[in-house]
C-alpha cells in the first residue's frame, strides 16, 4: 500500500473501508517495539521458492557461545507477530541464538491468497516455515509456537521430524474436539479481523480497548505502542485470517483437531506444554496427550493465572521456564 497514513481499499469480501493504516505504519509500529531489544538483532525478508517473503528477526547475544547450540525458533499466533515477542527475545538469546519470524499473511510477511480448504491452508503454512528454514541455513531447531503457532509447529514437526529437537507448545489453538456442533455454522464465515478493518477510523480504539494486552506489556511500555503494532498488524489486506477459517469449525476449535495426530509425532521427540490456567482456550485434552504419547517425554505445566498470553503478562516465569527447557538440549 503506498500511501504512509491511510488507505481506501477495496475487498471483495468487505465492504469499502477507510482505515489509517499502511505497511509504512506498521513498519514504524515494529520498529518501535523491536528498538527495546538490548541483544545484538538483525532483521530481514527472506524470500520463499514461490517469492513469498518472510519477515524474519534474529537476536544474538555471545556469538562464540551460541554457535553450537540450537537454535530456538518462535513462532507467533493468530493476529500476531514477531514483535509481540519483545519480553522474550533478549532473556531467552543470552545463550543461543533466537529467531523469530511473522507467519505468511500475517504482520510484515507476504499475504498471499489460502485456500478455502483447512488441509491446504494448513499445508500452505508448514511448507512456508520449512522453505524458510532452508533458506535461513538452519539445520535443528528447538521450535515453541504460541496459539495458531502451536497449532503449526505440531504439523511441521509430524512432517519434519528430524529438523526438530524438542517442540514447546504454548497454549496451542486446535488441539481438542469439538464438543458441540450443531451452531459451528452460523460461525463458520465469521471473519475476526474483519472488524477491525470494517470500523475504518475506529479500528485503532477497538484494538486499545484490549486493556489486558497493553497491561501485559506495562513494564516494557506504558503508551499503546503495542495496541499500535497489533492494529497495524491486522489491519492490512486480509490473508492469514482466510487460512485461518478455513481451518477452524468456530474461533476456538479446528476442522482438523490435532489431538486426533498427536500419536504422529516422533516417539522420540521431547514435548512441553506450558498452558495459562485462566486461558479462554480449553485445555482438559492436556492429560489425553500424555497417554497418547506413552513412553516418550511430556511434560505439561499450568500456569495458575496465566491468561492466554501468558508469554507478556507473566514473562519473567514463562522465560525462565523456556530456558529450562533449552538448556536440556544443550
Amino acid at each position: 500500500m503506498a500511501s504512509s497514513t491511510s488507505t481506501f481499499s477495496w475487498d471483495a469480501n468487505e465492504n469499502w473501508a477507510w482505515r489509517p493504516t499502511s505497511m509504512a505504519l506498521l513498519e514504524t509500529a515494529e520498529s518501535r517495539i523491536l528498538a527495546r531489544l538490548h541483544n545484538a538483532s538483525s532483521s530481514r525478508f527472506v524470500t520463499l521458492p514461490d517469492h513469498n517473503q518472510i519477515r524474519t528477526l534474529t537476536i544474538t547475544a555471545h556469538q562464540g557461545e551460541q554457535a553450537s547450540k540450537t537454535p530456538l525458533v518462535m513462532v507467533h499466533g493468530f493476529g500476531g507477530g514477531m514483535g509481540l515477542w519483545i519480553l522474550n527475545l533478549d532473556p531467552l538469546s543470552r545463550s543461543r541464538t533466537v529467531h523469530a519470524f511473522d507467519l505468511l499473511g500475517f504482520g510484515r510477511s507476504s499475504r498471499p491468497d489460502f485456500p478455502r480448504d483447512a488441509k491446504q491452508a494448513e499445508d500452505q503454512w508448514v511448507t512456508s516455515i520449512e522453505q524458510w528454514r532452508q533458506a535461513m541455513g538452519v539445520e535443528l531447531m528447538i521450535l515453541l509456537g504460541h496459539s495458531l503457532g502451536g497449532y503449526l509447529v505440531t504439523s511441521y514437526a509430524i512432517r519434519y521430524p528430524d529438523r526438530v529437537a524438542h517442540l514447546i507448545l504454548v497454549d496451542p489453538w486446535g488441539f481438542p474436539e469439538p464438543w458441540f456442533r450443531p451452531i459451528t455454522s452460523l460461525f463458520s464465515h465469521f471473519n475476526l479481523l474483519g472488524i477491525i478493518r470494517g470500523a475504518g477510523p475506529l479500528g485503532p480504539g477497538l484494538v486499545s480497548f484490549r486493556r489486558g494486552l497493553k497491561r501485559a506489556f506495562k513494564d516494557l511500555f506504558d503508551d499503546d505502542t503495542v495496541t499500535n503494532y497489533v492494529y497495524h498488524c491486522n489491519a492490512q489486506q486480509p490473508s492469514g485470517e482466510v487460512g485461518f477459517r478455513a481451518m477452524n469449525q468456530t474461533v476456538a476449535w479446528a476442522q482438523r483437531p490435532m489431538i486426533q495426530r498427536v500419536h504422529l509425532l516422533r516417539p522420540s521427540m521431547p514435548l512441553n506444554m506450558l498452558l495459562g490456567g485462566c486461558s479462554w482456550l480449553r485445555n482438559s485434552y492436556r492429560d489425553t496427550v500424555v497417554q497418547i504419547r506413552g513412553q516418550s517425554h511430556t511434560q505439561l505445566m499450568v500456569i495458575p493465572n496465566g491468561s492466554h498470553h501468558f508469554y507478556a503478562d507473566q514473562y519473567d516465569l514463562f522465560n525462565s521456564e523456556v530456558q529450562r527447557i533449552c538448556d536440556t538440549v544443550d
